[in-house]
């Protein structure tokens, strides 16, 4: 739970209590931000991102791809179900650049920081 309310607080993440709530990491360099989120077993058509208000929203549908058959299951570690992650964007995100990719069940957003909160080099005069 640390991690959770760490990122609560520097950036404003949030999941609803009782939904699925994939796993993700946030990371950021000079120039961007980057928001990673397992999502084993989804597909990229049952995934959505939204951006309004400084707010990105994340939700889908990881959905259950078995059979149902005569056999008893025993237990099931995996989950299946609809998810939504939100995060409020810190005011040097540039919420109208924002790329997503999708790959091996793991999707990648990169939301680049506006020129203003890039650090800048400064020369040094003699």
């Amino acid at each position: 739970m640390r991690l959770g309310r760490m990122l609560e607080e520097l950036f404003g993440a949030r999941a609803r209590r009782g939904q699925l709530a994939p796993a993700i990491d946030v990371s950021e360099d000079d120039a961007n931000y980057v928001v990673t989120v397992e999502l084993p077993g989804a597909k990229k058509e049952d995934v959505t991102i939204e951006c309004h208000d400084r707010v990105l929203t994340i939700r889908g549908e990881k959905k259950s791809e078995r059979e149902e058959k005569k056999e008893k299951t025993r237990y099931i570690e995996r989950s299946f179900g609809a998810f939504s992650r939100s995060f409020t964007l810190p005011p040097s995100a540039d919420p109208d650049r924002v790329q997503a990719n999708f790959k091996d069940g793991i999707l990648t957003i990169t939301i680049a920081k506006s020129e203003e909160a890039k650090p800048k080099v400064i020369s040094i005069k003699s």
